[in-house]
């Protein structure tokens, strides 16, 4: 009898709390500990680094805080797999490639239907870095729209990102968003943020001013100096090569702010 009333008043308390409590925020990464930038292959976290970004096709770092790298609204040079019909293309029928990045192909997010199809794709990758253990997502090249020679606009990418952010929310993740200072702050569902070369290019107060937690990334001396002396609160800096190598890699280079 006691167990029965027991079991009613569990049961009653958990219904209770579906019907009035929101649902829970995932946790966002630990503010002033070191992280590190491991997207050209994974290897062992230096000492202090609490936080570690991997691509979305390698496993999460053990013990610390895990991001999982996902190229949102670009193809990884090979493809991904992702349909032809879904990538963006001239009035002339040819794939719109990232400049500065060549075998980088954005997707098309111009329209409805498009952009459904993409938030699908990309929202399934989301929902296996969360299967495989990480703790939150980072959604890169949300500023492709500004590579795409006009053919897509702002709205667009913010479409998109409200949508990605809602998908990791539901799997579990906290959402980080990448680069695209003028974005900053706006109400598009990310949680932090992943900023490369914010100081190189004077946006790092932006990302502070709108996140308790910036991940810096900078692959200079200089705007790395500048970057540690800023001393933004909740902006933990790295130094690291372009090309994010493992250590003892040729050209490999990985420093904290002193």
């Amino acid at each position: 009898m006691r167990r029965e009333a027991a079991a009613s008043l569990v049961g009653a308390l958990l219904t209770a709390g579906c019907a009035t409590g929101a649902p829970s925020t995932p946790a966002g990464p630990p503010a002033g500990v070191r992280w590190d930038y491991q997207l050209g292959g994974a290897s062992e976290p230096g000492e202090g680094v609490g936080i570690v970004v991997r691509d979305r096709t390698a496993a999460p770092a053990a013990d610390v805080y895990s991001v999982c790298y996902v190229n949102a609204f670009q193809t990884q040079p090979g493809g991904d797999g992702v349909p032809p019909d879904l990538l963006l293309r001239t009035p002339g029928g040819a794939p719109v490639e990232d400049p500065d990045w060549p075998g980088e192909f954005l997707l098309d997010v111009s329209a409805d239907g498009a952009r459904d199809r993409v938030v699908e794709l990309v929202g399934g990758w989301v929902a296996v870095c969360a299967a495989d253990g990480f703790d939150a997502v980072e959604l890169d090249n949300l500023d492709s729209w500004t590579r795409s020679a006009g053919l897509l606009a702002r709205s667009d990418s913010e479409a998109v990102a409200r949508a990605l952010t809602a998908r990791a929310h539901e799997a579990g993740l906290a959402a980080a968003q990448k680069n695209a200072a003028e974005l900053a702050g706006t109400d598009l569902g990310f949680d932090f943020a992943v900023a490369e070369e914010c100081a190189a290019y004077g946006e790092c107060g932006s990302f502070a001013s709108a996140y308790d937690v910036v991940l810096a990334v900078e692959y200079a001396d200089g705007p790395f100096a500048a970057a540690c002396a800023a001393g933004l609160d909740g902006v933990s800096v790295v130094r690291r090569d372009r090309d994010v190598r493992p250590p003892g890699e040729p050209g490999a280079v990985t420093r904290w702010c002193p």
